[in-house]
């Protein structure tokens, strides 16, 4: 079941609603204490004590009027309560599916005791050193969405501060290839970070010279700093050549240099650090 909804997150910074079991580090566990049902409207009731009482009626009509088109995309969650289902994440999707006159909505039933594990034993995962950080990003988002906790609570629970939090999370905008890239790849989160609001199509066009060309995050930072500021000559000069230098200097455990004129011709420049060094290169060069 993966779970992309509405809404905009933390101060509208981050789009919490993306929870996929990809990346959940508790989809398994997830499953086995809950049920993915459609409730009727009538079924559903707030929770008395949840307080958060301040559903302005604009922002409800604008997400009416998405469920009226699209449905509601990601489910409410609820326990069950005395005969009912009671709210324990959801009410705004609750309130805007009434206005919208919708007569179902899909729900995650869970039991108190199994709420409770859940939340236990993300905090315990997230507190692990091997999650990479799509998944503590994903982990951070089920606390919002699933479990009504703010970033500063989030980051109370975890251990972190709450601008950590809120970065992490902040990861969830990249485009769905991205971040399989950025998984599949080992790169880091500050590698990652200056792409959150850049194009696509920049996204998709530079994502494959950071990996092979082992860019650093601070390398990618300057990049898009330019690119955003829409400074071409400002822009660092990369080396298009810089891959392959650096599998020659492997290959022949020496220093390589390529450089290329603007017609094309070009040399490269091999460094030794001794005489056994040449003779190295020349039995390599005569093969």
């Amino acid at each position: 079941m993966s779970l992309r909804g509405l809404g905009r997150g933390f101060d509208s910074l981050i789009p919490t609603e993306l929870v996929d079991d990809e990346f959940d580090p508790t989809a398994p566990e997830d499953a086995q204490v809950s049920k993915l049902v459609e409730l009727k409207l009538e079924m559903v009731v707030p929770d008395e004590e949840q307080p958060r009482r301040d559903f302005k009626l604009e922002q409800l009509e604008a997400l009416a009027a998405s469920i009226r088109e699209h449905g509601v995309l990601q489910p409410i969650v609820v326990v069950k309560d005395d005969g009912k289902y009671k709210i324990v994440a959801g009410e705004r999707r609750w309130r805007a599916s009434r206005l919208a006159e919708m007569k179902t909505i899909p729900a995650i039933v869970r039991t108190l005791d199994g709420q409770n594990r859940l939340e236990l034993s993300l905090i315990e995962n997230v507190q692990r050193e091997d999650l990479n950080a799509i998944e503590t990003a994903t982990a951070y988002a089920k606390l919002k969405n699933q479990f009504n906790l703010t970033a500063g609570e989030i980051a109370a629970r975890v251990g972190k501060s709450e601008s950590a939090v809120i970065n992490t999370m902040r990861l969830l905008s990249l485009p769905e290839n991205a971040k399989k890239v950025m998984v599949d790849k080992g790169l880091s989160e500050g590698q990652m970070r200056p792409l959150i609001k850049a194009d696509p199509g920049v996204i998709e066009r530079i994502l494959p010279r950071i990996v092979a060309e082992e860019w650093s995050a601070r390398k990618v930072e300057q990049y898009m700093v330019a690119v955003k500021a829409g400074a071409k000559k400002s822009v660092p000069k990369v080396d298009k050549f810089e891959g392959e230098a650096r599998d020659l200097s492997k290959k022949l455990g020496m220093n390589v240099k390529i450089r290329v004129s603007a017609r094309g011709t070009g040399e490269a420049i091999v460094k030794f650090k001794s005489e056994e060094e040449l003779q190295k290169l020349c039995s390599i060069l005569a093969k």
